[in-house]
């Protein structure tokens, strides 16, 4: 009796403390998450990773950035290859001609920033339509004569280096494109739509994903495939499994360019774990780990693309006036990492490091009269401390 009347006073002690401890902590999630030694992930014994679809749009944009530069090319083969259609022959791969995706379709797309806002949605795919445009109309034309402020045309850079064919602003339209897409494709499709929880738990996601329902036709689940979408838009022509990086023109290089700088390495490591340790939450059915590393990849992939806004102005900066060619070449990429910035995500929040208005606001700066002509060290200054303000780094440590 006494031993009964104990255990039911043992029993009645822990109902009210596990009660007690649910109205002041949450309760602790103790189903650990062990990540793989690489991203590696396989059901009855084929693999759950599949990014191919991302790994298109990377080609495609490779062959895009390019033709930019080729000026025998006309405005309608270039749009032609921004917002592909399937069957058209826009590409040189037969591949890429074959596929239904598109560039432009996923500009400015993701779930969580554009798809009650189509408003900017439209204004953005506009800017992008315009600096097609006005390579064509403005720069193609000029592509011979020496630029001068005011005139579009060529500078080359001191000691007989490249040749940047620039508008009447200095501003190298093929630059805004491609590193605008690095925000308005890249990031927005990782940080604002395939990470994000109205993406990964849409629908019965979650529900299928507990009980291991596979999407149809296919070896993973759908939010499994999700979360590789995220993956692939970091690494789609990279090696999944040993990363080298550099190896597309888009997040992939850049990322390699921010690990190389001792003031951020150990960088690319953060992210890759992330993307793993996060894949394996969710076979683990553990979404609290996975929100947290969607959040670190957040973080993370915003700081590159303000540590190279930054690093770009500076480096124009020092060009100056001396040898404009690589200083209006410097500051046409920081324009477009600038322009990224409003596809970044705070960790925790439904909002980007800079918005909108913001980065119109620094575009209006830096192309006020004519452009790269006129613009001073002391506006260059000025907004790099201001987007360094935002990171947990400084202009001194972004910028060299």
């Amino acid at each position: 009796m006494k031993k009964a009347i104990l255990g039911l006073l043992t029993l009645s002690t822990f109902i009210f403390t596990s009660c007690s401890n649910d109205d002041d902590t949450p309760p602790i999630d103790l189903n650990e998450v062990t990540a793989p030694a690489t991203y590696t992930f396989s059901r009855n014994g084929a693999t759950t990773v599949d990014y191919n679809g991302q790994t298109t749009r990377i080609e495609m944009g490779e062959e895009f950035i390019t033709a930019l530069k080729d000026n025998s090319r006309t405005e309608a083969q270039l749009d032609g290859m921004f917002a592909h259609a399937e069957g058209n022959n826009d590409f040189s791969d037969a591949t890429l001609n074959a596929s239904n995706k598109s560039i432009r379709s996923k500009t400015a797309a993701s779930s969580d920033y554009f798809s009650a806002n189509t408003t900017d949605a439209n204004a953005i795919k506009a800017d992008f339509d315009s600096w097609i445009a006005a390579q064509v109309s403005e720069v193609f034309p000029a592509w011979a004569n020496n630029a001068t402020a005011g005139n579009a045309g060529q500078l080359q850079e001191a000691g007989g280096g490249s040749t940047r064919y620039i508008s009447g602003k200095g501003l190298e339209y093929n630059q805004a494109v491609n590193k605008g897409l690095i925000g308005a494709l890249m990031a927005d499709q990782m940080l604002n739509n395939y990470l994000s929880t109205s993406v990964l738990d849409a629908g019965t996601n979650r529900a299928d994903n507990d009980a291991g329902t596979v999407a149809e036709g296919k070896n993973y689940t759908t939010m499994e495939h999700k979360w590789d979408e995220a993956f692939g838009y970091l690494y789609g022509t990279d090696n999944a499994t040993a990363p080298i990086l550099n190896e597309d023109s888009f997040l992939n290089k850049y990322l390699a360019r921010v690990e190389g700088d001792t003031d951020f390495a150990g960088i690319a490591s953060d992210i890759y774990e992330a993307f793993k340790l996060g894949r394996a939450a969710i076979v683990a059915k553990n979404y609290t780990v996975r929100d947290q590393q969607a959040d670190i990849i957040r973080e993370k992939i915003s700081t590159v693309i303000g540590v190279r806004a930054v690093y770009y102005l500076q480096q124009g900066k020092n060009n100056l006036g001396t040898d404009n060619a690589s200083a209006f070449h410097d500051l046409s990429e920081g324009f477009g990492f600038i322009y990224s910035l409003q596809f970044t995500r705070k960790p925790g929040t439904n909002a980007p490091y800079f918005t909108k208005s913001e980065v119109d606001g620094f575009i209006s700066q830096l192309m006020t009269g004519n452009g790269f002509w006129d613009v001073t060290p002391a506006t260059l200054d000025a907004i790099s401390d201001e987007i360094s303000a935002e990171f947990n780094f400084t202009t001194a440590q972004a910028g060299s």
